[in-house]
């Protein structure tokens, strides 16, 4: 799998304009559907553990893709994100997603970068006896590549993801000092913290808890909070 120096570096900005995870898809060439040329943001909510796309903006991004002479296989295989923390490995909300979302594909691929630069990458084909394989990951500098556009890639950020800081127990943010001041931790004690869980939903608190037990670098964060 292979990424044009232009969509690595859109990926990498999504990932660190924010402290929550970042998901999109990545847009392909028709000749060549491992080397992806772009990343694309829908509408989504998010937070440090989890990403919720927004139905209507999925359909209407598989919409606008046809209409731009793409086939699903170009737009619609691979899932990109991001993990704000050191791991690159996938959570179990991660897993029910690729099994729920693109099981029914022939094939499809979950790519994660972590805050660190660290990746995983997973090829997960479903034709004839079906199976799955870790595959190796690069950016291809030998490849013509547009300039790093900022403010566009600021904008379509600010357009399509709704950061919700419900499980930021650290308070860190990468938003902007004054809007630092104004705000504080959702949770600002484990108090707080078993407040919120009994006010969850029981599917929401159960996704919560599960993904607790494999993200250690959100447990690292909160420990700071208590010294």
């Amino acid at each position: 799998m292979r990424f044009s120096p232009t969509a690595w570096a859109k990926l990498r900005f999504c990932r660190d304009i924010t402290d929550n995870e970042v998901g999109g898809f990545g847009i392909t060439e028709a000749d060549n559907l491992l080397f992806v040329t772009d990343f694309a943001l829908v509408k989504q909510k998010v937070t440090s553990i989890s990403i919720s796309f927004e139905d209507e903006s999925v359909a209407d991004f598989f919409e606008d893709q046809v209409e731009a002479g793409r086939v699903p296989e170009q737009f619609a295989r691979i899932w990109l994100h991001t993990h704000p923390g050191s791991s690159p490995e996938p959570s179990i909300t991660d897993e029910n997603t690729f099994a729920r979302v693109f099981g029914s594909c022939d094939w499809a691929i979950m790519f994660i970068v972590a805050q660190d630069g660290s990746t995983y990458a997973r090829l997960r084909f479903n034709t004839g006896p079906g199976g799955e394989v870790k595959i190796p990951v690069c950016v291809d500098y030998n490849v013509g590549f547009d300039a790093a556009d900022f403010d566009e890639w600021k904008t379509q950020y600010l357009d399509n993801v709704v950061e919700d800081d419900i499980f930021n127990l650290s308070g860190k943010s990468k938003k902007s000092k004054t809007a630092q001041s104004e705000e504080i931790g959702v949770f600002g004690s484990p108090e707080d913290l078993m407040e919120e869980l009994e006010l969850m939903h029981p599917s929401e608190r159960q996704a919560f808890m599960d993904e607790l037990a494999v993200r250690s670098d959100f447990w690292d964060e909160s420990e700071v909070l208590y010294e």
